[in-house]
């Protein structure tokens, strides 16, 4: 079969190259799906450069989310059937033409969802649910997150939305206003304007912001705690910047903030069948319903992992950059 592999951790667009694999065979509990289209994340990116939670021995095939169709099953696989479209996250090696995953770890994607929305549905939109649903906020409530522009953010911003709970949206580049408004998404801030502050105060017209969420880490994290009203949680969800947090004691002594790590593979790991195949319908709902939308910011092939690579670190693009099987 044809991969992406990679033998050594650095620059992603340097370190990927294009390589023939031995088929897999499905194991017990197991099935070898042909994938069609697996998504770029950052948290792919973080594993490429070796700065990521997971570091797969080398060498290996990337790639950790993807829509596929099974070919095979393996022994004692029920529920599942040969020929049917699934989709997989918190998965390993989907960046080949196949790809073996626990059969557990297959969802089956109905037919009015495509590919292109089927292919990025569980990682960033569910961790995004998950995640809301662990703030525990109400209808009425505030919660602020930077890199709200990111894939994660935009999912959040519009799940709460249609709770009725409200997000104050930072971003860091002026540009990345007009990416949220062309995602529906209400309440975007340019944290590089003078005014910034001032602006989360009349968005919020002074109610006080309970929850916060941080993706870029060193010292975005502080403004995002000095937002924080007294009480309020800051979760910790990514780290775009790889800079370490920058926290104010102060704020966090006499605000008796909470800070708290966020993985969401571990969450999905430790969530019962039931409790994900009720939020995999929400988002599948919403996607279908035109609320929860999911931007393809290019589609390649396998032979041109490279190119993928460098599209899916530019700023600004459109949406999640793929990868076609």
């Amino acid at each position: 079969m044809q991969s992406v592999l990679i033998e050594a951790f650095g620059n992603p667009a340097e370190v990927v190259h294009t390589a023939d694999r031995p088929l897999p065979q499905p194991g017990p509990g197991e099935a070898l799906v042909r994938m069609r289209l697996s998504p770029i994340h950052n948290h792919d990116l973080a594993i490429l450069r070796g700065v990521y939670g997971y570091k797969p021995p080398l060498p290996a095939i990337p790639g950790t989310e993807a829509v596929g169709v099974i070919e095979a099953l393996g022994e004692g696989v029920k529920g599942l059937q040969v020929g049917q479209r699934v989709a997989t996250a918190s998965a390993q090696n989907t960046w080949a033409t196949h790809f073996c995953s626990a059969a557990a770890k297959l969802v089956p994607v109905p037919d009015a969802l495509p590919d292109e929305a089927a292919c990025q549905l569980l990682a960033m939109p569910l961790s995004a649910l998950m995640l809301l649903e662990d703030m525990k906020l109400t209808a009425g409530q505030w919660f602020a997150q930077n890199a709200a522009n990111g894939a994660v953010g935009k999912a959040l911003a519009a799940l709460a939305a249609a709770r009725g709970i409200h997000s104050v949206n930072l971003v860091r580049r002026a540009e990345a206003l007009a990416e949220l408004a062309q995602a529906g998404v209400a309440g975007g801030i340019h944290t590089g304007a003078d005014d910034w502050k001032a602006q989360v105060k009349a968005l919020t017209g002074g109610a006080p912001i309970v929850r916060a969420i941080d993706s870029i880490g060193g010292k975005a994290a502080q403004q995002l705690m000095g937002l924080l009203a007294e009480n309020g949680e800051l979760f910790i969800f990514g780290s775009l910047s790889f800079q370490p947090l920058e926290l104010n004691g102060g704020d966090l002594i006499f605000k008796q903030a909470v800070v708290k790590g966020y993985w969401a593979s571990k969450r999905f790991a430790a969530t019962p069948p039931a409790e994900l195949a009720r939020m995999i319908g929400e988002l599948t709902r919403a996607v279908l319903g035109g609320q929860l939308k999911l931007p393809v910011g290019g589609v390649y092939g396998l032979d041109h992992a490279a190119a993928a690579m460098a599209a899916a670190e530019q700023p600004g693009r459109a949406g999640k950059v793929l990868l076609r099987g």
